[in-house]
């Protein structure tokens, strides 16, 4: 695919613009909810400040939210869907919040795993990472294709799916990589045709 030293680009992480949901702290995972109207102010608040670089690829979870988000950073780039990179699937624990789980014993079970238990009804970490990096790999394919030298990749997409891939190729713990809703990480990765390596990593 590319040819030159190292085979490094540039990757643009974003997690997608406020929801309803989000400014509830509920778990939002499978609902394919639109944008707040906040979230949209937010977004074009961030774009004015100019937080966002420009890119060259641009890729996006195919839920609503990130498709949206994508339309007002980048209007000019059509995003191509990569579906493995939909957020993490939370099971019963889907549409509620910290105050209304308290009481069940599942939420207890999970939060003292660390997050590593399954879902009740929904995805494990490991699984949810598996499915991110199929996405990955895609996505490598895709722009592969072009051989461009340089090139700078965005990706809109979810909170976790940036938490399961910045811990797969980074050097910090899933939990590590936790992000603001319209905020992110501008990454430069080497190897990325063989074993993507994340060489530098700068927030957003």
């Amino acid at each position: 695919m590319w040819n030159r030293s190292e085979n490094q680009i540039t990757i643009v992480l974003i997690r997608h613009g406020a929801t309803r949901a989000n400014r509830e702290h509920r778990y939002l995972g499978k609902t394919d909810e639109l944008l707040s109207k906040e979230g949209e102010m937010q977004l074009a608040e961030y774009k004015r400040l100019q937080l966002y670089p420009d890119i060259d690829f641009l890729f996006a979870s195919p839920m609503k939210r990130c498709m949206q988000t994508a339309k007002i950073l980048y209007p000019e780039l059509q995003p191509v869907p990569i579906k493995e990179w939909e957020e993490m699937d939370f099971g019963a624990f889907e549409g509620k919040n910290h105050v209304e789980l308290q009481a069940d014993k599942r939420y207890q079970a999970w939060i003292d795993s660390n997050g590593i238990l399954p879902f009740p009804d929904g995805e494990s970490r490991e699984e949810f990472m598996t499915r991110c990096d199929k996405g990955f790999q895609r996505m490598r394919e895709e722009v592969g294709r072009e051989k461009k030298e340089g090139i700078k990749i965005g990706m809109v997409v979810h909170g976790g799916t940036i938490m399961a891939l910045l811990s797969k190729y980074g050097k910090g713990d899933y939990f590590d990589y936790q992000t603001a809703n319209g905020k992110g990480y501008i990454c430069i990765v080497k190897n990325i045709d063989a074993k993507p390596e994340i060489m530098k990593l700068e927030k957003i």
